[in-house]
């Protein structure tokens, strides 16, 4: 498993999920201590290179063993080495990763560490990427309430992965462990959803109204636009566009599960589409969650921080700065444009954003932290922009601007 994912040619949790559908007689204890292991790797591959570079026999498997030790029990480990390996395993475990060059200890390339220089508590960040993230849920309002839906998890089954209200968002619930919610019943009822809670607060920085025209400019799987038709309340039409045919289609088995009714998915054409020219100036609110590097999103994907490099991250801004233009037009006088992204990195996000003003004078920047806290009574934040963070707030890492189009009078 381990070796098919470090050829990078996709995604690690899509090779996972077709490595474990070509072994259908592994057990469930097998799968998902084998999926633990290997994205601690993934998580510290700097630093178990560097560790596996000593020791005889091929490095690929001094990989596996650091990545099963930190899921198997020293004896259940142990069992399958030899006196060669547990003699290197017990040499591993007395360095100390202080003494380690920083990005070494902290398992990420050179060229992301020289960009984390410049932010605030950035040791405590990167630790926090680091570790595995809780599964957040976010309860579907058009079919339960939290509380309602809180005290069912703790009764059943799932109780033993601890569910507890989010800390800020209302609609939020978080659960330890991975359960395989697709197979719960309220889950196949589209009572909630996967969602984490950064996404969640975001999302109601668009503070959509009952009957307005609403778009979500890059929809993706549809979880923020599931939010914002729940809080619409199913009225008025709430456009979901997106580059991808086959994102939007896997979209839409949630969307029939929300029962809402007032979704309208739409495959547009990158670089401009007939279809947003006819929008132009008549929505009340747009969201862009635009194409990003993901490096907020290391604890659930740490492959991300292997997979990109400069040249993809210069693409990335480009192609940000383009869909935002793009989805500016749509803004009615008045509206409101919300720009989003799951990067902690300051090129995708303050600098696209006082870019955009600069060419852009009939937008303004409003306080995003306090918007948020309209929703999300217990968040306090400074500053104009959203920001949050693992090791502050427990969330992926998230950032949001929220812009308004000055009203034509």
């Amino acid at each position: 498993m381990l070796g098919e994912v470090l050829q990078w040619e996709h995604a690690a949790d899509a090779v996972l999920s077709r490595w474990m559908r070509s072994h259908p007689k592994m057990g469930m204890r097998d799968r998902a201590e084998v999926a633990e292991a290997v994205f601690d790797v993934l998580r510290h591959l700097r630093r178990y290179r560097q560790f596996a570079e000593s020791g005889t026999g091929p490095s690929s498997r001094r990989l596996a063993v650091l990545g099963l030790a930190s899921v198997l029990s020293r004896p259940a480990l142990e069992s399958g080495l030899d006196d060669t390996e547990r003699a290197w395993l017990d040499h591993v475990r007395s360095i100390d990763p202080a003494s380690l060059p920083r990005a070494v200890r902290d398992s990420i390339p050179d060229w992301l560490d020289r960009r984390l220089e410049a932010l605030p508590e950035r040791d405590s960040l990167m630790q926090a990427l680091n570790q595995p993230a809780p599964l957040d849920l976010r309860v579907n309002l058009m079919k339960g309430e939290r509380d309602d839906i809180l005290a069912q998890l703790r009764e059943g089954p799932s109780a033993r992965h601890d569910p507890q209200p989010t800390p800020y968002s209302p609609w939020g619930i978080r659960l330890q462990g991975r359960p395989a919610i697709n197979r719960w019943p309220m889950f196949e009822k589209g009572q909630i959803e996967v969602q984490d809670e950064g996404s969640q607060i975001l999302t109601a920085l668009v503070a959509p109204r009952r009957g307005e025209m609403i778009i979500d400019y890059c929809a993706g799987a549809g979880g923020k636009t599931l939010l914002l038709g729940a809080l619409m309340r199913s009225t008025g039409r709430l456009y979901a566009f997106d580059v991808s045919a086959a994102r939007l289609a896997r979209a839409k088995p949630r969307f029939a599960r929300s029962g809402l009714s007032n979704i309208v998915p739409v495959v547009i054409a990158p670089g401009g589409d007939t279809r947003v020219k006819r929008l132009r100036g008549k929505a009340h609110r747009v969201l862009v969650d635009a194409p990003c590097s993901g490096l907020g999103t290391l604890r659930r994907n740490p492959d991300l921080k292997w997979r990109q490099h400069p040249d993809s991250l210069a693409a990335l801004v480009q192609t940000q700065a383009d869909i935002l233009k793009q989805a500016a037009s749509c803004v009615a006088p008045g509206g409101r444009l919300v720009y989003a992204t799951c990067s902690i990195l300051p090129e995708e996000n303050e600098k696209q954003v006082e870019a955009f003003l600069a060419e852009n004078p009939e937008f303004t920047l409003l306080d995003a932290s306090k918007i948020a806290a309209d929703r999300c009574k217990n968040l306090t934040l400074s500053g104009p922009y959203l920001r949050m963070r693992p090791d502050l707030h427990g969330t992926d890492g998230f950032f949001a601007a929220v812009l308004e189009r000055k009203d034509a009078a």
